[in-house]
């Protein structure tokens, strides 16, 4: 993971109405392992991984990556979100180096609102980090739900392509300057 550059991580916790974005800890251990072993999840990420792999793999101690929002619900992780620079090794040339934006939410976590509310806070923190910075997303075009959520937030369809064995899309948001 490529990370955001001139950006001071991890920054103090964000809230909003509902959730709180913050570093990763070792409490979230469980919650990541049922996030990477979920099918749900998996569907279009490759699939699920196996869970004794996992356990296995996993430290006590999460890696705490530049960008990388542990998204919290009442003190429980529910997901994560995270701002990186696209490496385009297999999307367009066009994105490599701009923001991306990815996410993933616990299956119980779907439906709420909860993955649109983490993710406009995480892109309005990256606002006021990097004031002007273009951010794309990707997402198999099979996956109506990952669309419907980045249409909410503001991306724009840009182009589809192939990559890992199925169709992708290509969102691009326009830059935005914080307000205020």
């Amino acid at each position: 993971m490529t990370d955001l550059g001139p950006v001071a991580w991890p920054p103090a916790p964000i809230r909003t109405d509902r959730l709180v974005l913050r570093a990763p800890e070792a409490r979230d251990r469980a919650a990541f392992i049922e996030l990477l072993a979920s099918p749900e999840v998996g569907t279009y990420q490759g699939g699920p991984r196996p869970r004794d792999e996992l356990e296995r793999e996993m430290p006590a101690a999460p890696e705490r990556p530049p960008g990388l929002f542990t998204v919290d619900l009442d003190g429980a992780a529910i997901g994560q979100v995270i701002l990186r620079r696209a490496a385009g090794h297999h999307a367009p040339a066009a994105s490599a180096g701009k923001a991306e934006l990815g996410y993933q939410f616990l299956p119980q976590a779907w439906g709420f609102g909860y993955a649109t509310e983490a993710c406009t806070a995480a892109l309005d923190w990256l606002a006021g980090e990097l004031p002007g910075e273009p951010v794309v997303l990707f997402t198999q075009t099979a996956n109506a739900r990952s669309i419907r959520l980045a249409a909410k937030l503001g991306f724009i369809e840009a182009e589809r392509f192939e990559a890992y064995g199925a169709e992708q899309w290509l969102g691009r948001r326009p830059p935005v300057t914080p307000s205020g």
